[in-house]
């Protein structure tokens, strides 16, 4: 009975991995190359806090020179397939220490340069999302990113999360340009997209024929260090008509929508190359 069940539990995982690694993996990987970008951290450790099968250790993998990785799961199937994927990755990939634990609990977190909690906060009562959000934060040495599904519900608690950490002195590497209480109100809240290709195993489980699919998501990234904003941040998808580019804008002073014509140059150039969570200089 016991081999039954460890089985039935290590085909939910590889079922798991197959249907929500990539996309997984295409967040992360965004959201961390946006909070890059705007702050040009680097960071060798790495703190994976509801690892899953892994996606978010590889997606920093893939931007860090990292060093060491620490993934944290309570479940042991994810744990054991998480660590096979491992063995064809880089040096810290198969070095890395997996280990049992949940973030509702008293312990506290291994430190590390980066923290990243992906897809993790969302499925916690309010009580036990706040005390984990304050684990995780304690465990940030550097940048603690936060990534969770594109929707409303999951955007007001980033937003409770944002609150929480700026009044402790955390600074916003992403996606705000600023620190100030977010201005979107009603029914608009701040999410991106990125795109995954779909292996045909993938759209066989996905029941669909397109090649691709978008993966929505909100995310935050704090730092423990200042952060100089310079750019806007491109909240909607760019509005290309002939000879101009609508962008709805979130920038350091105000939110504002700006119409880029020809005339304006490298800024139209930058413009018609733009998406939804870009940062632009406009």
């Amino acid at each position: 009975p016991i081999c039954k069940v460890l089985l039935s539990e290590d085909l939910q995982a590889a079922a798991y991995a197959l249907a929500r690694m990539p996309a997984t993996f295409g967040a992360v990987a965004a959201a961390l190359g946006y909070a890059l970008e705007a702050t040009g951290f680097e960071a060798k450790t790495l703190l994976d806090a509801g690892a899953g099968t892994g996606a978010a250790c590889w997606a920093a993998d893939a931007l860090l020179p990292l060093e060491q990785a620490t993934c944290l799961e309570r479940e042991g199937a994810m744990r054991r397939l998480g660590q096979q994927l491992m063995q064809g990755g880089s040096g810290a990939l198969q070095e890395a220490e997996w280990m049992a634990a949940d973030l509702t609990d008293g312990a506290p977190l291994p430190k590390a340069e980066l923290v990243v909690a992906s897809y993790v906060l969302g499925e916690l009562s309010p009580a036990a999302r706040s005390a984990a959000l304050q684990k995780l934060w304690e465990a940030a040495e550097g940048m603690l990113l936060i990534i969770e599904p594109g929707t409303p519900a999951a955007f007001a608690q980033i937003e409770e999360a944002r609150q929480a950490l700026v009044r402790q002195g955390a600074h916003i590497a992403a996606p705000c340009p600023h620190e100030q209480p977010c201005r979107l109100t009603g029914q608009d809240w701040c999410h991106f997209a990125c795109r995954v290709s779909r292996s045909r195993l993938h759209k066989q489980l996905k029941g669909g024929d397109a090649p691709y699919e978008d993966e929505k998501f909100s995310y935050l990234a704090l730092a423990r260090f200042e952060v100089c904003h310079n750019k806007s941040r491109i909240l909607r998808h760019p509005q290309v008509a002939k000879g101009q580019i609508g962008l709805m804008l979130c920038g350091a002073q105000e939110n504002k929508s700006v119409l880029v014509k020809k005339k304006d140059g490298a800024l139209f150039k930058a413009a018609r190359k733009a998406k939804c969570g870009d940062a632009i200089e406009a």
